[in-house]
């Protein structure tokens, strides 16, 4: 007999829809989550070098909240390639403008710097309020 470990194929995976709601949830904590789900780490059939995760929409991404003093000291950093054109941004500025980014963010630095990453990224989808455009899809409440 055989003795082999399964490996699971593109085909074989089973892909769902999940919402969560990210009120009062602390950032890292959620990041964490979102991003092993996204990976498919909870998936009996997970493969490292297969897409085996589920959909994530995650809404009320403005009521976020980060302990301690980051809201002034995180900074985010973006260069636009140019000499001197190094931008920097703190948490509570982000929040002001663009809320979802602050998930966004979080969750990519937990995902693998790679192809598979980029695709695991584009499974994830953001919103700054309690209102989202995939109820066509049915998503399941994913309790945190």
């Amino acid at each position: 007999m055989k003795k082999y470990t399964y490996s699971a194929k593109k085909g074989d995976v089973e892909r769902k829809w999940y919402v969560v709601d990210a009120s009062d949830m602390i950032l890292g904590r959620l990041a964490s989550v979102i991003a092993a789900r996204l990976r498919g780490k909870h998936n009996p059939l997970f493969t490292p070098h297969v897409d085996c995760g589920d959909f994530i929409v995650v809404i009320n991404a403005e009521k976020i909240r980060l302990t301690g003093r980051k809201w002034d000291q995180k900074k985010y950093y973006r260069h636009s390639g140019y000499v001197g054109g190094l931008r920097e941004t703190n948490a509570k500025k982000l929040r002001e403008d663009r809320p979802e980014n602050i998930i966004r963010f979080a969750v990519k630095g937990m995902l693998p710097k790679n192809r598979l990453g980029t695709c695991l990224y584009k499974k994830l989808k953001v919103y700054a309020g309690g209102r989202h455009p995939h109820a066509a899809q049915q998503p399941a409440m994913l309790e945190i």
